[in-house]
């Protein structure tokens, strides 16, 4: 069989029209192993843009990767209204105590003007150089925190629970600070050399939030940020589940949407019908403990389950691959993308 032709961009955009390209696409968001190739700490790597860009092509080359990840951390968009960071040795960045102690302090909140704030400028030149070197050969993401989750930092999870449900005149005030750098941070990133941008939304998952109050929430701010994005957009729910609310989620504007391992593949392909693709769900808690064969086992099952047709793209159920996974596993992955991803998937009728 001839090898694919398709560049990683031309089998991304061919399978977000639900059609299938050569190959099923493979997101490996490897945000921090690129410091184990660089031979730094999480924390030096991630205090240059240079940095980042060199990681994430040499993991572009190295696992084959269909794309380049310009995401530096969560708890980054806390650090940009002057909150503090949290380093770990094998771990992703966390933040630290909430700068908001009281719901009283919502009404002095002023957004931080994104390029004049160092740790969001360095992921814009981040953006830039990684555009550069792939160019229309790969697809450069973005990030961002949604306004509706990002509170949990902010304020912590406690006091923003009874934000939202008992005051609502300081949790509309918050939502409206939040969309306004949202928005302006998405763009920034969009207009830096993004390709698309990732919205981070785990408090919308009904096991978190109802689906009543999700539909007067979270789904509203949504549908206010997207629409004001400049560019694609994928929302996801960082290994939340989503089906429940698969009925709405298209309403946000998104036109794909990360996916939980906790939930049936084939069951969310059938539930959002065409209408988003899939971008999903090897389970990050597992991948650290697996095998090559697991990894060839769960590529093969997810492939079978929902690459039909395209509409679904290869990738961990979180959006952050764990830094204990090693490297057989990732290289398994990658190898077993071009084993069973080819398209057409003919084996997958006789697959049980």
């Amino acid at each position: 069989m001839p090898e694919p032709s398709m560049t990683s961009l031309q089998r991304v955009l061919t399978t977000l029209s639900h059609k299938e390209p050569d190959r099923v696409p493979l997101f490996l968001l490897v945000t921090m192993h690129g410091a184990k190739e660089l031979g730094l700490s999480i924390k030096d790597y991630f205090s240059k843009a240079e940095h980042v860009v060199e990681g994430q092509l040499r993991l572009r080359a190295k696992y084959q990767n269909y794309l380049v990840c310009n995401f530096y951390y969560a708890s980054a968009e806390v650090e940009a209204w002057g909150g503090s960071v949290i380093f770990s040795a094998d771990g992703p960045p966390n933040s630290g105590a909430p700068f908001i102690q009281s719901p009283g302090e919502i009404a002095k909140l002023k957004p931080p003007k994104v390029k004049q704030t160092p740790c969001l400028v360095r992921a814009l030149d981040s953006a830039r150089a990684l555009k550069r070197m792939v160019g229309d050969e790969a697809p450069v993401i973005g990030v961002v925190m949604s306004p509706f989750s990002v509170p949990v930092m902010q304020m912590g999870f406690e006091r923003y629970i009874e934000l939202m449900f008992e005051r609502p005149d300081e949790f509309a005030a918050l939502m409206k600070v939040n969309e306004a750098f949202c928005v302006e941070w998405a763009n920034a990133q969009l207009e830096a050399g993004s390709t698309a941008i990732v919205y981070y939304d785990p408090v919308s998952s009904p096991g978190i939030t109802p689906k009543q109050k999700y539909l007067q929430t979270g789904f509203e701010v949504a549908k206010r940020v997207i629409s004001q994005i400049k560019g694609p957009v994928a929302i996801h729910f960082a290994s939340e589940r989503c089906l429940p609310i698969s009925g709405e989620i298209p309403g946000t504007g998104a036109i794909a949407v990360g996916v939980s391992s906790l939930e049936d593949l084939a069951e969310l392909k059938k539930a959002f019908n065409r209408k988003m693709a899939l971008v999903g769900n090897l389970n990050g808690i597992d991948l650290p403990n697996w095998t090559p064969a697991d990894a060839e086992s769960a590529v093969k099952n997810a492939i079978a389950k929902a690459g039909l047709g395209g509409g679904f793209i290869l990738s961990d159920n979180h959006g952050e691959i764990p830094f204990q996974v090693p490297d057989e596993v990732l290289t398994a992955i990658s190898e077993s993308v071009r084993k069973w991803g080819t398209y057409p998937l003919t084996w997958v009728k006789d697959y049980a």
